[in-house]
């Protein structure tokens, strides 16, 4: 079997271990049943989640057998881990709803077949007919409450408020290992490090109650340097599911990563080998311009999470828009997504087209008419990547692509857009 702690340790994704000896061990003697929770706290997994999915999945490659718990019963209450102010809570519906949704999304990263099979599972199974009464004997009994106030997420939320119901939640998870334990043998959780609290305090019910030592492991926080959470923007989380943010924003985000990330992201998802993603981390630094590890990053991830066709199409279009292929040959979806993230301007339904000149003011590529028509005389104004001849041009119905678009551009790498309708 792959010695996958040293494999995750290259790659950067452990942050700590219960005993790290032990858990070698265990892992080097056979096929060990393992889990890691998701909550539906929203509609969609993001990419911080996507670390997790994809150690689970080298993990399970390694030969050992994955458990994806996606949480029906805590995500009715939510983590207070990584939060300062008290988490919304969601009706019943809505979360059983979202249930269905991450596990499909859950579904795509493991394999499901063989002898090391992924088991999808669902903490509301065994705490949807559990009593208060049996709950507070069976499992409160086993946290003291001075151990669970020393806890940084907890002391951290004292003076601005922390609920019962959130204060609970670290034996709700707990719980889970131990059902998983006993059901199907599970003696490994993984998680972020901002888990780690709920992480160890699992391992130790599950020694409490049966005796037995089980492991856990933590993966970094994935952070910018900065310190901000990767798959932030201003615009919020990068989401897996394409209708929250679309294959084309998902791959621009990748390709768009700093320079002195690359190599860092490479280890954290990608599937290549030691010595491919060594060499991609020296071409970058030998060519940064060329931004071949951030390309190879972003096409390996949109795959993973978009599939072939999506990225195919995603790739036609990043390059279509500075000229390099037929802007025709895009499909309306993906141009429609390529062109959300540029500036734009926004025309009603039926209304007759402004110059190329005023087009170009309105999607604010230029300050002022007088500098639009100057960008236009210099060979630098650019109409669905035909350059623009005329400082009195203006577009034709014709021009509008799928019925709607104008692709804009001033010099080689300023994109614009207009939007009809």
């Amino acid at each position: 079997m792959t010695d996958i702690v040293d494999e995750l340790q290259w790659r950067g994704l452990l942050a700590q271990t219960t005993d790290l000896e032990e858990l070698r061990a265990a892992l080097s003697a056979g096929p060990v049943t393992y889990y890691c929770g998701f909550d539906p706290t929203a509609p969609s997994l993001h990419v911080g989640n996507l670390v997790q999915l994809l150690t689970m999945r080298r993990i399970q490659d390694a030969g050992h057998k994955p458990l994806a718990l996606v949480g029906g019963a805590t995500g009715l209450i939510g983590d207070p881990s990584g939060r300062s102010a008290e988490r919304q809570l969601n009706s019943e519906d809505v979360v059983a709803g979202w249930v269905r949704r991450i596990q499909g999304q859950v579904s795509r990263f493991l394999s499901f077949e063989g002898e090391n099979a992924a088991r999808m599972v669902n903490n509301l199974d065994w705490t949807g007919g559990l009593s208060v009464i049996d709950f507070l004997r069976d499992v409160g009994k086993h946290f003291p409450v001075n151990r669970m106030l020393a806890r940084e997420v907890v002391a951290s939320r004292l003076e601005s408020g922390l609920s019962y119901t959130e204060f609970s939640y670290q034996l709700l998870q707990s719980m889970d290992f131990l059902e998983l334990h006993r059901r199907h043998g599970c003696v490994l959780q993984s998680g972020g490090s901002d888990q780690w609290g709920n992480l160890t305090a699992g391992a130790d019910l599950i020694r409490r109650v049966t005796g037995t030592h089980v492991h856990a492991i933590s993966t970094p926080l994935l952070t910018k340097p900065d310190g901000t959470k990767y798959g932030k923007t201003a615009g919020g989380a990068i989401w897996l599911d394409p209708e929250l943010t679309s294959p084309y924003a998902f791959f621009q985000y990748w390709v768009n990563v700093e320079d002195g990330e690359v190599g860092k992201l490479l280890r954290t998802f990608s599937f290549r080998s030691r010595e491919e993603i060594e060499e991609l981390e020296k071409q970058s630094a030998e060519r940064p311009a060329a931004r071949i590890g951030q390309r190879a990053l972003a096409e390996e991830l949109t795959t993973l999470v978009h599939g072939a066709d999506e990225t195919a199409k995603v790739v036609a279009a990043s390059a279509a828009l500075f000229g390099q292929g037929g802007l025709d040959a895009l499909d309306a979806r993906t141009l429609e997504a390529a062109l959300a993230e540029t500036p734009r301007a926004e025309l009603p339904a039926g209304a007759d087209l402004p110059s190329v000149a005023d087009l170009l003011v309105a999607s604010g590529l230029c300050a002022s008419k007088s500098e639009a028509r100057r960008a236009i005389k210099q060979g630098g104004a650019y109409l669905n990547n035909v350059k623009v001849a005329s400082e009195e041009a203006v577009p034709e119905a014709a021009d509008l692509l799928h019925g709607r678009f104008l692709v804009l551009r001033r010099g080689k790498r300023t994109l614009g857009s207009v939007v009809v309708g």
